[in-house]
């Protein structure tokens, strides 16, 4: 069974006990994992800029890749403590308006960067900046004959729901968690806790998936849910065990654990 040979890896060995359980609720990470940007998130922001007045220099993208890099490790996490829609749109747009100002004071600031952000704060909530993984819609649906519940676990802010309405994703889900609502963000285990409360699960009874160690993986085994990383790139070496390349990959874990 998978999950027998892949317990040590996910901790079992270091004093985490998974039971047995089968698994009934299967929870998504969600860009990155089910969608991703059309491109490049350096590239749009630096198409946008310059339309707004930025001069771009020789090296302009690989300084905004790297400076959003650095934002990112210095920013705190996207939690708010509100939760009226307007109060919590709003601290949405506070935070990667930090994020994205932090961005360009280190590149290049220029006049008009406030319109420049309002401008691509609603880019990136725009479904046609986004682009399915070819395999998405058919291992949801898959899933979903199966009987499987589903849900998204999240570090998005709520720009998330129309996108996956955009995207022809919201009706696969039975819930949607995200760290700007949950007031936790992951890899805490709160988020996870959350979300397993809305389908009345035992962790064991839960696997997540998700493209990031950090967030999904090891945030969930510390939630006590069972957990694999999705690696299109195959840069996981030595992590074969608990990696999957597609998402095409869980519909044979869950088979070979049953």
């Amino acid at each position: 069974m998978f999950w027998y040979a892949t317990r040590k890896l996910l901790g079992e060995s270091k004093g985490m006990r998974q039971a047995d359980l089968p698994i009934r609720v299967v929870f998504f990470d969600a860009a990155g994992t089910l969608f991703r940007v059309r491109g490049s998130v350096a590239e749009i922001y630096l198409r946008y800029a310059i339309e707004f007045g930025f001069q771009e220099k020789a090296d302009s993208l690989i300084a905004i890749k790297e400076a959003f890099s650095r934002a990112f490790r210095e920013a705190p996490p996207p939690v708010f403590a509100v939760t009226e829609a307007a109060q919590l749109k709003q601290s949405e747009r506070l935070w990667w308006f930090d994020i994205v100002h932090n961005v360009f004071y280190r590149v290049g600031m220029f006049e008009r960067f406030d319109d420049f952000f309002d401008c691509v704060f609603d880019v990136f909530e725009n479904p046609l900046s986004w682009e399915l993984y070819p395999e998405t819609i058919a291992t949801l649906a898959d899933l979903k004959r199966q009987g499987l519940e589903l849900g998204i676990i999240s570090n998005f802010d709520s720009r998330v729901f129309t996108i996956l309405r955009g995207l022809g994703l919201a009706e696969f889900f039975d819930t949607v968690t995200i760290s700007s609502l949950a007031q936790a963000a992951k890899p805490a285990a709160k988020i996870f806790r959350l979300a397993l409360d809305k389908h009345a699960a035992d962790p064991q009874e839960a696997l997540h998936v998700g493209d990031s160690l950090r967030d999904d993986v090891e945030g969930a085994i510390g939630a006590g849910l069972k957990a694999v990383l999705l690696d299109r790139e195959g840069k996981c070496s030595g992590m074969e065990s608990r990696c999957i390349r597609t998402l095409r990959e869980v519909l044979d874990l869950l088979n070979r654990a049953d």
